[in-house]
């Protein structure tokens, strides 16, 4: 069953998303090189707090943070830890989500300690457009793979544009939110268009695309999360909660105007 909202309920998911992108911009602005993810980490969940919400992955299935820090070659689902102190040029994508009155808000951003390299800069550049591609494609009467393919047709130009080909994550991709944080339906990251659930008002999806510098063959670490490239090229994660509305696409995880 996909999760069909109100527009009231929207609005209480938008709150969710205000506190996280304020949290993500609070963590951003912190990384430097010198800074280890443990401190990200705290400083991620003192804004969820203050503000009143809960971390969505804190105890999430035992994950024991409150965001994902995924460092260079790590994709998505890296642990914060005192041990990882971030250097010049490291490339860290910072995945959050907070808990506000039930509803769930989930993002994710790819920064830079110090000067991000221009490979890294265009990678970024790519996978932030992809995503940005795939929540305009959240329109009612759209069929779900609609969304897949425009994620993957922004990839596609981005590598003409840049006479490169970035490895598209195929084993993990957007998920439905709204009073849980992983709901129906997966959205892929390619595809064909014209298959899957018509898409309604009312609906909430994340739109989180992963692309790498490399091939898109991946590996999960033994700590049970961390999730790598086996060839150990770098990577980009970018992610909005977005809800499909008659007016189009709301994200609601973007800053306050």
């Amino acid at each position: 069953m996909i999760e069909i909202k109100s527009r009231g309920e929207l609005e209480a998911m938008r709150a969710a998303g205000i506190v996280v992108a304020r949290t993500l911009a609070l963590v951003s602005e912190a990384v430097k090189p010198g800074i280890s993810t443990a401190e990200l980490d705290e400083i991620a969940e003192q804004s969820i707090r203050d503000a009143g919400a809960i971390p969505s992955f804190k105890g999430y299935h035992g994950f024991p943070a409150s965001i994902c820090a995924s460092v260079n070659e790590q994709v998505v689902h890296g642990i914060p830890a005192a041990s990882q102190v971030l250097a010049e040029g490291d490339l860290i994508s910072i995945d959050c989500g907070a808990i506000l009155d039930g509803w769930h808000g989930d993002a994710a951003v790819t920064v830079s300690a110090g000067a991000m390299r221009p490979e890294d800069k265009a990678l970024s550049e790519a996978t932030r457009a992809s995503m940005y591609a795939g929540a305009e494609a959240l329109v009612p009467g759209a069929r779900l793979s609609d969304v897949s393919h425009a994620i993957e047709q922004s990839i596609l130009a981005s590598a003409r544009a840049n006479g490169v080909k970035y490895g598209i994550i195929k084993d993990y991709g957007g998920h439905g939110i709204g009073t849980e944080m992983h709901m129906e339906p997966f959205l892929s990251n390619y595809g064909k268009p014209g298959k899957g659930p018509r898409l309604v008002t009312g609906m909430a999806i994340a739109v989180e695309p992963m692309l790498t510098l490399g091939g898109n063959k991946t590996a999960e670490l033994d700590d049970g999360w961390t999730v790598v490239t086996l060839d150990e090229s770098r990577a980009a994660h970018w992610e909005h909660s977005v809800a499909i509305t008659d007016d189009g696409p709301w994200i609601l995880t973007a800053p306050e105007d």
